[in-house]
């Protein structure tokens, strides 16, 4: 019989905990596997508990699991059924309310509980938590992580299909302290006129807004005593904002998307204005080159002309014919002057190929009534760059000058003129068989390879003077050309336009620079 007894009460707290939400089939079940187990003893005994959970379930509706707390009820602290003044069928409710949490308080449980006859939706601080469509069910949230010092606000926007209509409501604070804070649904709630913007964030009520009528209390008719269900929704964590969600990272990243922009713009205008200026530049030049070649090159060949018919009057020994056969050889000089003029300033030979034909075309002949042998190596690959007027002419003068000295010092039989681009680089290179010269004993005072040297310079690109007695001179001119290669987006600009030299390397010319030319510029 004892041990009847213990199973009576053992199995009778667990019969406790299964039957609160079970059907009676579901009791019946349990009833007959408790005697099956502990004889007719332990069936009294669960029978007792039976009967008083039966009496239990018949005074009201089903409750779903209660919280820890024993005393624990869905409906504490839950306030009176309110709504607007008015009821009517298809109404939408506003109904608004703030509260505050002191400062220095810490939230150790917040408890949010409502049910609306017919729907609702439910927001704190703006933030939807949630929505309903029961009035007969309660539904919970567990707003612990959600709520902070400062003032929040409560938002509800209710539905009501037809016949009555109520909100009710419970948010139960516990702090750290001991102390606790209750908002329920009563008159201090606000009705918010529908159309109003961003009400759901609004923390001060506004004047206009009528407050909430009180319909019924809890329990009052037509409305339950103790809900149907009890649905407890997971608890709520707070929103994580990223940086890169956050208000001044996007309004920064808006900044400079239109500092770009702007700078993009402005580039765009500058580009559009610069082929402008190259294109008037470019015309400018065909002008010129045309002008000198009509007028200034006609009259300098008529001279020369006429000064020829007056020389073949006068006697062959006659003074005055010397001087005219003078005058005609610097007219001549004067022609070949401006051809060179003509060539370099005529923007149709910019190209690479004009550049290399007519150099390689002036060292023929020079080279041609000195019997010194000429060779030329050079690059077809860049036949089809073109080269700007500064970096044409300095070529020009520099070769020139390169070339005369290996006439009237090397003794030289062959040169070698080669024309090549090297990591972006355009290098002209003069190399002869001649004689060579030591440093030591170059005579201070003479300018030529110093002005090479500064026209190099100019242009950002270097002067190199190679030579050992007896075996021969190099002479170097490399140029960087930031252009040499063109980009992918060339197409925004015209296909013409002329290769710059890089930018320029830091000038002298003192005598104190020339070393870094192998102390050749005082050679000649």
């Amino acid at each position: 019989m004892w041990k009847g007894v213990g199973v009576t009460l053992g199995y009778g707290a667990e019969a406790d905990l299964m039957l609160w939400p079970e059907t009676k089939s579901r009791v019946f079940l349990n009833t007959l596997w408790l005697f099956l187990r502990g004889g007719t003893v332990a069936c009294l005994g669960i029978g007792v508990c039976i009967g008083s959970h039966a009496m239990a379930l018949a005074d009201g509706p089903e409750i779903g699991p209660q919280a820890p707390d024993t005393d624990y009820s869905p409906t504490n602290g839950l306030g009176s059924w309110i709504w607007a003044a008015k009821t009517y069928d298809r109404q939408t409710c506003q109904l608004w309310r703030a509260f505050d949490i002191p400062e220095q308080s810490v939230v150790t449980h917040a408890r949010l509980v409502l049910t609306v006859d017919n729907e609702f939706t439910l927001y704190l601080d703006g933030r939807e938590l949630g929505r309903g469509a029961e009035w007969r069910e309660l539904f919970i949230y567990d707003v612990t992580h959600l709520l902070s010092p400062g003032v929040h606000t409560l938002a509800i926007k209710a539905y009501n299909s037809s016949f009555l209509a109520g909100m009710i409501f419970c948010l139960h604070v516990d702090f750290g302290d001991g102390t606790m804070l209750e908002v329920k649904s009563d008159s201090s709630w606000r009705i918010v006129p529908e159309g109003t913007k961003r009400w759901m964030t609004k923390k001060k009520a506004a004047k206009a807004w009528p407050q909430a009528t009180a319909v019924a209390p809890l329990g009052g008719a037509p409305w339950w005593i103790n809900p149907q269900n009890v649905n407890l929704i997971p608890m709520l964590q707070p929103i994580k904002v990223y940086f890169w969600q956050t208000g001044w990272f996007q309004i920064s990243l808006l900044s400079l998307s239109g500092a770009v922009i702007l700078i993009s713009l402005k580039l765009v205008a500058q580009l559009a204005l610069h082929r402008k200026e190259q294109w008037l530049l470019q015309r400018e030049r065909a002008r010129i080159a045309m002008d000198f070649h009509d007028d200034l090159g006609a009259r300098m060949t008529g001279l020369v002309v006429r000064g020829e018919v007056v020389q073949s009057e006068l006697p062959e020994d006659s003074e005055t014919r010397r001087q005219i056969d003078g005058l005609c050889e610097e007219a001549r000089g004067i022609l070949s002057t401006m051809d060179e003029i003509l060539w370099a300033v005529n923007p149709k030979r910019d190209s690479f190929r004009d550049f290399t034909s007519y150099i390689c075309g002036y060292a023929q002949e020079f080279f041609k009534p000195t019997g010194i042998q000429c060779w030329f190596d050079l690059d077809p690959a860049a036949s089809s760059a073109v080269l700007s007027l500064p970096l044409k002419r300095a070529l020009l003068m520099a070769v020139k000058e390169t070339l005369n000295n290996v006439v009237k010092h090397s003794r030289a039989t062959e040169v070698v003129l080669q024309i090549k681009w090297q990591a972006r680089k355009l290098v002209v290179a003069i190399s002869d068989n001649g004689a060579g010269f030591d440093k030591t004993s170059l005579r201070p005072g003479r300018n030529g390879l110093a002005n090479m040297a500064q026209r190099m310079s100019e242009l950002g690109g270097t002067c190199c003077i190679t030579s050992e007695p007896g075996k021969g001179c190099r002479t170097e001119f490399s140029i960087p050309l930031k252009d040499a290669r063109r980009p992918a987006w060339h197409w925004m600009t015209r296909s013409d336009r002329p290769l710059q030299p890089g930018p320029a390397a830091a000038t002298e010319t003192s005598d104190d620079h020339i070393p870094q030319i192998h102390d050749a510029a005082k050679h000649y």
